[in-house]
Order: structure tokens, then sequence, then C-alpha cells
């Protein structure tokens, strides 16, 4: 059975949640269609057309205009465009017929909300276009019971159904008719080249409102009666609050309210400004909790993990210990990244208003369903109480997957019994962060006879970091003795997911190490990888997830689109190639000399992320990776003294900043797999290619982050 007329079965009383929002998707209820007439001439502004609710998902305007509330959160990952463009297309209503809001957390309604992982497109994309192609064929099977046809006979576009005569008949005429029909058991998706929607460039449904400035983050919320709060929290990691005095905070103009809860201090007040400037009045003594670590000590830690015996093995295959006995030469490498903030460019914020009726809960959250669970267990209240609306995220990479600052609000306004808005200010943001963990990659492979035979890979890392898929990325299944060995620090210091989280520093590890290893078999660098891809084409071990010939072919375009081994005169090229998230991206840099140091002037990615939705938003979601990544490995560096971060602000935390970033060039494999993450995958090898780049360059290896601590590298437009 093709992938087009694929059999799908339906309850007809779970057809409208069920089918719509397996993924996490966008429902369309049927009654939209009594609005969706021909020639309808577009209004200026939609949002003020005369709106009737038909359920909890559609809002229908008279004048055929469709809102469709969108219940994933919205980070600038584009799935508040994309998602709706997927279900327009199976349903084949116009596209400037939709308008787009954001809904609520309902769990009753809608299945994973959540914005993390690069995982909405893909868990969504099966759901989405059954129930666009479902519904439309219950319409087309409602307009040719009218006619008296074979619903064969029929076709729809556009809003409008047509018969073999001519004749049509709008989604409006038949919708009542439709909803008394049995849900069809067989439904005919497009195939992709009858897409009309899907593979065309869409604006950002926001994109009006950002740049005009309209409400739309978590810091443009309001309500009546609402205080902001400013959290004093303590300043080094394992230190606790032994006492504190208010007095003076208190005589700040505006200030209201001195809460203390566990070892923190909130301040209530009428402006944010106000709420600040308490907080800086606040006087509190702080004792040791517990350890108070510095990098220092880390690092310490991490080498002796490193050299240690009794590390998890995580993957195993051949006999390593054997292959390195064998060895004609052995090359071993070791790379270290430091802890990261996120530095979203919107701090952290939440409003809640906890009453005895409900707790009302508004704010930038990537995990709304988890957040609403803690939150009804901190204040022994049940979940059912809590409504949460989510606003626009100004950056997210991970931070706002953990909710701390909404459980913040919520417990100092069950405190207060006000409503209560909590905002982070920039030193707050990154000093009692939820960081990347600091890690080091020691790496080891053997060769005989001009192969790699042997491969071991060890992670140290503060609080761990290696996930379970990790092992099984590349170059599993493509050298025959591999293994990979990790052992965990357990330090106060609060870390968890950052952009593209486990690969984001160990792309660079390993691609780099993999340069040096072409470089010992005097072999082309992008060639050995293919050749290393080979060893996996046609494997049966479930565990690897990545494709070989996918990522050959991924990397086969980036050298094509770079013209990889001819570069122009002046030019130096380094080359990574990376699987995560689902998607396959290859990446190669451009550097030239500028007064003798070496500069990125370009990057081209190739990127196989299977049919692309809204090539617009996916060149974007590239860029940008790329740039973050490229960012962080060459400046990117917080550390600690005594458990206190040493840096709290922008004018000691280097970023790159706009006019450093080079041109970014991306492509795609053109292919008619179904779709996978675009938010993460373009970050991990960019590090690399640089990296592999700059030794072209200058003959200097890179094996640590951030890149400028090793030596000057500048970024240029």
């Amino acid at each position: 059975m093709s992938t087009q007329e694929k059999k799908y079965t339906f309850s007809r009383r779970n057809f409208l949640r069920t089918a719509a929002l397996a993924g996490g998707g966008v429902m369309i209820g049927f009654n939209m269609f009594t609005a969706c007439k021909p020639n309808v001439k577009p209004s200026i502004d939609v949002e003020n057309l005369n709106f009737n609710d038909f359920n909890a998902f559609i809002k229908i305007s008279q004048e055929g205009y469709v809102t469709i509330y969108s219940p994933n959160p919205e980070i600038g990952q584009g799935v508040k465009t994309s998602m709706p463009m997927i279900i327009a297309e199976e349903l084949d209503v116009d596209w400037d017929k939709v308008h787009v809001v954001q809904a609520k957390y309902n769990k009753k309604e809608y299945t994973r909300q959540v914005a993390g992982g690069s995982q909405s497109i893909r868990h969504g994309w099966d759901a989405l276009r059954q129930t666009g192609a479902t519904t439309k064929q219950m319409l087309v099977n409602a307009a040719a019971a009218k006619w008296g046809v074979e619903a064969s006979t029929c076709k729809a576009s556009k809003g409008i159904i047509t018969n073999a005569k001519g004749e049509t008949l709008g989604y409006g005429d038949v919708v009542k008719e439709a909803a008394l029909l049995e849900v069809p058991e067989k439904v005919t998706l497009k195939k992709s080249s009858e897409y009309t929607i899907i593979g065309t460039n869409a604006v950002n449904v926001d994109l009006e409102k950002i740049v005009t400035g309209k409400p739309l983050f978590g810091l443009d919320y309001k309500a009546e009666g609402m205080l902001y709060a400013s959290v004093l929290r303590p300043p080094a990691f394992g230190q606790t609050l032994e006492a504190f005095d208010d007095s003076d905070a208190k005589k700040v103009n505006g200030v209201s309210e001195i809460i203390k809860f566990g070892d923190k201090i909130a301040v209530l007040a009428s402006s944010t400004w106000a709420a600040m400037k308490g907080k800086k009045a606040l006087k509190a003594t702080w004792k040791e909790g517990s350890k108070l670590e510095s990098t220092s000590d880390h690092n310490k830690i991490l080498n002796e993990i490193l050299d240690a015996k009794d590390l998890d093995v995580r993957r195993e295959d051949g006999n390593v210990k054997q292959a390195f006995k064998e060895a004609d030469k052995i090359i071993e490498k070791t790379y270290h990244s430091p802890f990261l903030p996120h530095n979203c460019l919107e701090p952290m914020n939440f409003y809640a208003n906890v009453t005895s009726e409900k707790i009302h809960l508004v704010g930038p959250i990537q995990t709304p369903q988890w957040t609403a669970g803690r939150i009804a267990k901190l204040l022994n209240r049940k979940e059912e109480e809590i409504e949460l609306e989510m606003t626009r995220m100004g950056g997210g990479f991970g931070r706002r997957l953990y909710g701390d600052f909404a459980l913040e609000a919520a417990e100092i306004s069950d405190k207060s019994k006000k409503p209560v808005k909590v905002v982070f200010s920039r030193e707050d943001d990154m000093t009692d962060g939820i960081y990347r963990p600091a890690i080091k990659y020691r790496i080891a492979a053997s060769l005989k006879d001009g192969k790699i035979t042997g491969y071991h890979l060890k992670e140290a890392a503060i609080n761990g970091n290696m996930y379970g898929l990790i092992p099984h990325f590349f170059p599993a299944g493509c050298i025959p003795n591999y293994k990979v060995s990790t052992k965990n620090y357990k330090s106060n210091i609060t870390t968890g997911a950052w952009r593209a989280p486990y690969t984001n520093f160990l792309a660079f590890a390993e691609q780099s190490f993999f340069d040096e290893l072409a470089l010992e078999l005097n072999k082309d660098a992008v060639q050995l990888r293919l050749e290393l891809l080979e060893n996996v084409k046609g494997t049966k071990d479930e565990k690897i997830e990545y494709s070989g010939e996918r990522m050959q072919n991924t990397i086969k375009l980036a050298a094509e689109k770079g013209n990889w081994g001819n570069p122009r005169e002046g030019v130096y090229q380094g080359f990574a190639a990376y699987y995560s998230h689902n998607t396959h991206v290859a990446e190669l840099a451009e550097v030239e000399l500028k007064n003798g140091s070496p500069i990125v002037t370009k990057v081209i990615a190739a990127v196989d992320c299977g049919i692309v939705i809204n090539p617009t938003g996916a060149i974007n979601q590239i860029q940008g990776g790329v740039l973050d990544g490229l960012g962080h490995a060459m400046y990117g560096d917080l550390t600690f003294d005594n458990g206190k971060p040493s840096n709290k602000n922008f004018d000691t935390y280097r970023l790159i900043r706009m006019n450093e970033t080079p041109e970014v060039e991306v492509h795609f494999v053109e292919n008619e797999l179904s779709p996978t993450g675009l938010g993460e995958p373009g970050l991990p090898p960019a590090g690399g290619a640089v990296a592999n780049a700059v030794y072209k360059a200058i003959g200097k290896r890179m094996y640590s982050q951030p890149f400028e601590k090793e030596l000057a590298v500048k970024i240029e437009s």
C-alpha cells in the first residue's frame, strides 16, 4: 500500500481530538467550513472581524477567515506557522484565510504541548495530514451525496468541491451533511508533487506583531492589580540564607511587600524598577550549606575521571582493547568545554495569580504540562484548577524547559494573595541559571594497515551529559571495534539541556578528531567520512538511528556547493558533518587570513530534514543554529569561583556580535521523506567545521572552547 493510500480508522467521538492532535498538532473543526465561501476579499484587520467560537480550537468569521489555536509553544522555531500549513495543505483551504493564535495549556484537548528536541513537526506530521485529508474526504462525500454522484468523480481545491459536470459547492454548503457521515476508513494523502502550500515560503504569522511591538512575549503581559517581583537568591551555589534586613528595601518608593520563601527573598513593587531597586537595598547574610565549587576544581575532577578505570560502558562493539594492542599507531586527544548560560534575549519571567478558585498562570514556558503539574504539587492544589496561558518566547534554547521561574511566581502569589509577575534581571538570568555542563572528552583510535580499527570515546561531565542515543550516533557501526564510556561528577551547580543537548560539543570533538585521523592516514577529510559511512549502510542494528546513505548524500551536497578541495585563492576550508535530532547536517567553513589572524567569512550548510514545510523558516533555523554554534565555540565561557559565576552580564560575557556573523548559505537534500527537526541540528557541526578550517589556515588545532582562549580568532561579515 502506498503512502498516499494508507488506511486509517478513527472513532467518531475522538476524531476531532485524537486524529488532529496526536502530535501536538492543530484541530480543524467541521463548523469552520460554513464560512469558507469563494471569492471573499481579504479584510485589512482579521483580528477585528466578528468571530464566532465554534469549539475550544476554532473561531470562524462570517467573512470566511479561520482562526486556529496552535497548541505547541512557540520559541522561534516556527511551529506556529508550519503546523497550520500542513493542515491547510491537506484540507485544500487557502492559506490567506488562516489566522493562528496561541492556545492555552489543555492536556484534555491537546497532546505533547512541548517545545523541545526539535520534535514538533516530526511528531505532528502524520496526524496533521490525516486530519486534513480525512476532513476533506468527508466534505467531498457529502457533496457527492447531494449531487447523487460517486465521490471518486469529485475533486476539492481551495475550499471548493467540483463534480464532473463542472458544478461547484463550497465547503460551507455541505459541512452540516458532512458532519453526519461516517468517518472514512480510507483517505488519500497528497503526493508531494501536488503540494501548493507545503514547500512554499510563508511569512511568520507573528511577524507584524513582532516588528510593530505588539504584546506577544511574557514581558509584555500585564494584568489589573499586578505587582512585580524581583527575587534575591543565594549568590553562590551551595549557600543558604542565614538572616536578612529589609528595612532599607521597604523605604524604596513603590515597594509594597517583602516575602521570604525558602532561601529566597521576593521584593514586590508597583514596577520592575522599584522591585529591583528594593532587592538591591536588601541586606542578607549567607552561610555555606554545601560545598562551594570552582572551575579549577572541576578541571581536576574531570581529568581524574578520564584517567579512572571504572567508567560506565554505554556501548561496546568488538574488542577495542585487542585492536589497540595490535595497532600500528594510536592517536589520542582530549577536548574540553566550559559551562554555558542560555542567555535568552528575553530574561526569565512569569505571571501568577493564585486565588481560592483557580491558579492563573501566564508566561513563556517550553513545558506547560510538567510545569502545571509541579505547581499543583507545590501548592497542594488540583491540576484542574490551573489555567496556563503560553506567550511567545524571546528565546528558549532549553532554559525555559525547567519552569523554576514559574514556580517562584506561583509561590510568591500564593503567599502574598496578590497577582504577581516575577522578572529576572540579566544578572539574575546568568547567575541563577541552569547551565550547559562542563565536559571533557578523551578520544583514542587505533590505526593499522591504513585503516581505523578501534575507537574509544570517554566522557567526563559535571552532573552528566551523555544521552542514551549518543553512543549509537556516528561513528557507531562504522568502526568494527568501538566503545563509549562515561562517568559523571555530581555538583550542586544546576545543569540541564542547552540547545542541541549532548551533541552541541561532542560534534566539535569528534569532527575535529576525524580530521586529525584523515591527516594521519593521508586521506581527504570528506572522503574518509564517506568511506566510513559505507560500513553502516544496510545495518541491522536497530539502535543506530542515523542513516549512512542520507549522511553521505548530505556530505556530498555540502562538498559540492562549497567547492570542497578547490577553494578560492586565500580561502582555507574546514568540514564537519553530524546527525542529531533526527536530522543530518554537513557544514563547510571558509576561513581567510587578515593581518595574520584567521577570519571566518562563510559557512555552507547542507541539510537532510526530509520534506521542508516552510523554506524561509527552515533556512532561518539553520542559519541561527550555525551562528549560535559558531559564537559559543568562539567566545562562550562561564567559570565559577567558590560557587559564584564569574560573569553576570554581557559586559564580561562574550557573545557573537551582529557585525561578526559570516554569510551562511543553506541547501536542502531533496527527498519525499517525512520531515524532521531544524531548531537544533544546525548547531553541532559549526564548531568542528571552523576548527578544521583554522587548522588549515594557521596549522594550530583547537582542543578547548572557547577558541578565543587558544588564539585570537575573529569573525567578519
